[in-house]
């Protein structure tokens, strides 16, 4: 997701609700490495060791970042660092038992 205002301080599960899509127009989700708008998840295969996410929240020095429709996740990922200010990382453990 890209463009969440400043203000903004939790996400519904399940997306994007009319309250938060209220706080900034701009907000969007962008296509991931599947090429598809929408988060994934954690899902390691059953019975695996639980596996690390690693999830990254960033401050841009532009509002709104304008991302072209269809962009990759690459081209995301390079325009979100090339307007980094700073950002905060934080890592989770998941796995499913047998």
């Amino acid at each position: 997701m890209i463009n969440l205002p400043a203000s903004l301080r939790s996400l519904e599960t399940g997306g994007l609700s009319p309250e938060t899509l209220a706080l900034g127009a701009r907000i969007r989700q962008v296509n991931t490495d599947y090429g598809i708008r929408a988060y994934g998840g954690p899902c390691p295969p059953v019975g695996d060791k639980p596996h690390r996410y690693i999830f990254t929240i960033y401050a841009l020095n532009v509002a709104p970042l304008e991302i072209p429709d269809g962009a990759t996740a690459a081209l995301v990922g390079y325009l979100v660092n090339a307007n980094s200010l700073a950002k905060a990382t934080f890592s989770a453990l998941y796995g499913r038992n047998p």
